[in-house]
């Protein structure tokens, strides 16, 4: 992927610097690194469990060290956003006849809090609603590429082109109203609910994907594989079978591999957010 040389974007919020917070009082030890872990493979926040800063208890401070790796991400991925940001313009103003807003991105480094709960490199990155805000470990691209086998810089690109399609989704009301309906809906059904927002999602990034390479050329030989190899390694039956669980679709959140490679792809050969109308399809 070409990006260096090209505009960061403004609407970063490095907090990799700051002190970080933790109290006594949660899970901690074995028992929260489990926890945190089980977090990262399904892709679920449990910092609400561990000691990630929760109320009462003693407070220590906790500094982390800025690495050149980490100099890199927090780079690229201002960058992209940028990227991200003229792209949605551009679409909004084409497609949905309207301003786009565009979210904040946080970059940290350890962990911090968001209005949705406790942020660390163990919940993945993700996009709070309330805050308008994505939140980004920069050390994830190390999980991304180490951990889960899908490296490579338009791997990464896809994993924040994937946040801000949420905040797409915000901007758009999507999310609003599916989250009044999965507040009514049994367990099982909210899930179902929650793969046709991930879904969603991986078809904007295909979209996003399109109109960067048309705006910026950004595309080299061999990006888009990179990005349909993280779409299978984090696809939720993957994830569960390389964590050694049985694969059980009533838990799926985010739908297979296949689905989303496929919702990428569509999104890509596309361009049209008509197209990534998720809800009302039986054929996910």
């Amino acid at each position: 992927m070409k990006w260096r040389g090209r505009r960061g974007s403004g609407n970063i919020e490095d907090r990799r610097r700051r002190s970080g917070m933790r109290r006594s009082g949660g899970i901690g030890g074995v028992a929260g690194v489990l926890i945190l872990l089980a977090g990262l493979y399904f892709g679920v926040d449990t910092s609400q469990f561990v000691d990630l800063g929760g109320s009462g208890g003693s407070t220590s401070v906790q500094s982390a060290e800025i690495t050149p790796a980490d100099e890199r991400a927090a780079e690229f991925v201002s960058v992209t956003l940028a990227d991200t940001e003229e792209v949605w313009a551009d679409i909004f103003a084409r497609q949905v006849g309207q301003p786009y807003n565009p979210p904040t991105l946080v970059l940290f480094k350890g962990q911090t809090q968001s209005a949705c709960g406790g942020a660390s490199a163990a919940t993945g990155p993700f996009y709070c609603p309330p805050e308008q805000k994505a939140f980004l470990d920069t050390e994830f691209f190390t999980t991304l590429e180490n951990r889960l086998g899908a490296g490579g810089d338009f791997a990464a690109a896809y994993v924040v082109a994937h946040e801000i399609a949420h905040h797409v989704q915000n901007e758009l009301g999507i999310l609003g109203q599916v989250n009044q309906m999965r507040a009514r809906m049994s367990e099982a059904d909210s899930n179902a609910m929650s793969v046709r927002v991930e879904l969603q999602a991986d078809c904007f990034s295909g979209i996003w994907a399109r109109a960067a390479q048309q705006r910026f050329g950004s595309l080299e030989r061999g990006d888009i594989e990179e990005a349909m190899n993280a779409a299978a390694q984090i696809g939720d039956d993957t994830l569960q079978r390389n964590a050694g669980q049985v694969v059980r679709p009533h838990t799926f959140t985010h739908g297979t591999s296949e689905q989303r490679q496929r919702w990428f792809l569509r999104g890509l050969e596309s361009g049209n957010l008509s197209d990534c109308d998720t809800f009302s399809t039986n054929q996910l």
